[in-house]
């Protein structure tokens, strides 16, 4: 049933969906960053799964709220554009916990928490950014963008660090090849967040 409020509302309840879920991808990228902490035990998977379904459950929302509502803050295909963007940044962080606890034994001299507090650093950049979204304003985004972007560059500058550590001839084929999977997957979740913030940018550029 429809309600007039939600027909004829401002659609402010967008902006809350859409700050959930970069919440709910923080907190999928602070349970990492905590789990690789303590890498001596194994890993509890329950924050990850429970970071998906949040992120599932604000997904269905969105996609009903643009449904339901006549009038939306911002355009829609821009809702729907970052809402997707937020979305995988947990399903990626998901995929580095699931594959972590089944190569831990494999994975003991190798430290990936820089890499991890990089992605919450940038996950929280994030939050950030779309929490500013109802206020339109361009230069307080520009910076976190700014903020970001730097965040992606220094990922990627590690990634090359990486690739000079394997090709070096001083790990054997299985470490070479479990390093190189596991930071990439770590990389591709902070490329990820740099998505969400160029949307959210994006979105701000067009209406302010």
């Amino acid at each position: 049933m429809f309600s007039l409020q939600t027909i004829f509302g401002q659609g402010n309840q967008f902006y809350t969906l859409l700050e959930e879920s970069a919440v709910a991808a923080r907190d999928s990228a602070h349970a990492l960053h905590e789990m690789l902490k303590v890498a001596d035990r194994q890993p509890a998977l329950d924050a990850f799964k429970l970071a998906r379904l949040q992120q599932r459950d604000v997904s269905s929302k969105i996609s009903q709220e643009l449904v339901d509502s006549f009038i939306t803050p911002i355009e829609r295909e821009d809702i729907e554009a970052l809402g997707s963007a937020l979305y995988k940044i947990p399903k990626q962080i998901e995929k580095f916990a699931d594959r972590y606890a089944l190569a831990l034994q494999h994975l003991e001299h190798i430290d990936f928490t820089p890499r991890a507090a990089m992605l919450e650093q940038a996950a929280e950049v994030v939050v950030e950014m779309v929490r500013l979204l109802p206020k339109m304003k361009l230069a307080p985004m520009k910076v976190l963008s700014d903020k970001l972007r730097a965040l992606e560059n220094e990922a990627d500058r590690l990634m090359l660090e990486l690739y000079r550590d394997i090709y070096s001839g001083k790990l054997d084929p299985l470490q070479m090849f479990l390093l190189k999977e596991f930071f990439e997957i770590l990389e591709k979740a902070i490329d990820r967040c740099r998505e969400a913030g160029v949307v959210a940018y994006e979105i701000v550029l067009k209406n302010s």
